[in-house]
């Protein structure tokens, strides 16, 4: 089935809808005939940051803002993911890793990480594709990891720039917990330079188990759990049960949900969070366009009450969830190029 977007049928209700739109904008307050002008608003923006001084056309128009934001899908299947790995309180590798210190939450979790990922796999069975890769010069390849670079340094030298702000650092919780930093960069890099070379990725494991039959990438994921139970149990730190889990509840509606959202979204955006951060790695703009999302992300749910915590699902969470599952629900029925 051809994107019902982009046939003849397509294109003229996108137009029709433009046009309705924009006499509606108009009606509700806009500027006579400009319900929506790009080169006006644009006009309108730069008087509003200052750019000019003709006061009679200064108003940052949220339209042209909406117009960038709408087109940034794979930016908001990042930002969706986080959310509902932020429900859950975790992502796929975290998953694995609760379940292997004895995290029973952690099913839910993963059965609705594989059921997201499921749906993922019927939409790409029916043509789903953001679209063909398109080369691009070298240079923007160097953004992200030049980003992540910066903020390395960051952390290296505990740059705050002021008391209030705009660096941070935790004087207590998850955030005040870790290893050593020249150790914590050294597993990064080493698992970054085996796991790009591998294609390790959880979502891809559950995606060609399900489409394919092929358990490559899954015998991958079951060695991951295997070493990380049988470390836990060396050390210690192997504590079996529901209750009483760090940093985890025992809320299982949305502890699936909040998983099988983020499942969906990584199997629209073509990776898992960790599979995404290597293709940036490697110059892929588009996967560190989804983990700038997946930030931006973290942002929006603890600034708006979507993260959990370990009393269990907080107020907008739920709500967060629903919304990015129509979302992404959305983007999968409207970005589809054919049926196979």
């Amino acid at each position: 089935m051809a994107n019902p977007l982009a046939s003849r049928a397509g294109i003229v209700v996108v137009g029709a809808a433009i046009g309705v739109m924009a006499t509606l904008l108009q009606y509700l307050g806009n500027p006579p005939n400009m319900g929506i002008c790009v080169a006006c608003f644009e006009r309108d923006i730069a008087g509003g940051l200052g750019l000019h001084r003709a006061g009679v056309v200064q108003y940052i128009r949220p339209e042209i803002s909406g117009f960038v934001i709408g087109a940034l899908v794979r930016f908001f299947l990042g930002v969706f993911a986080m959310i509902g790995a932020l429900v859950f309180l975790g992502c796929p590798w975290r998953a694995i890793l609760r379940l292997a210190g004895g995290d029973w939450n952690a099913l839910t979790g993963l059965a609705g990480l594989a059921t997201g990922i499921g749906v993922g796999v019927l939409f790409l069975k029916s043509g789903y594709s953001l679209g063909r890769a398109q080369s691009q010069k070298a240079a923007s390849g160097y953004l992200f990891p030049i980003f992540m670079a910066g903020l390395f340094l960051l952390v290296a030298f505990q740059v705050t720039f002021a008391e209030g702000g705009p660096i941070f650092f935790s004087q207590k919780g998850p955030g005040s917990q870790h290893a050593p930093l020249l150790i914590s960069l050294g597993a990064g890099l080493l698992v970054g330079a085996i796991a790009q070379r591998s294609r390790f990725c959880t979502m891809g494991a559950l995606r060609d188990v399900i489409l394919l039959r092929d358990f490559h990438l899954m015998s991958g994921v079951a060695a991951l759990l295997i070493a990380a139970l049988a470390m836990n149990v060396v050390l210690g730190q192997f504590k079996p049960g529901f209750a009483g889990q760090p940093i985890a509840h025992t809320d299982h509606l949305w502890n699936f949900l909040g998983m099988a959202l983020a499942g969906l979204a990584f199997a629209l955006a073509g990776g898992c969070p960790g599979r995404q951060l290597f293709l940036s790695g490697e110059g892929d703009l588009d996967a560190g366009i989804f983990a700038l999302g997946m930030i931006v992300g973290a942002g929006v749910s603890h600034n708006f009450a979507m993260a959990s915590s370990p009393a269990g699902a907080a107020a907008f969470g739920p709500a967060g969830v629903i919304v990015g599952l129509v979302f992404c629900l959305a983007v999968g029925f409207t970005m589809r190029e054919r049926a196979r």
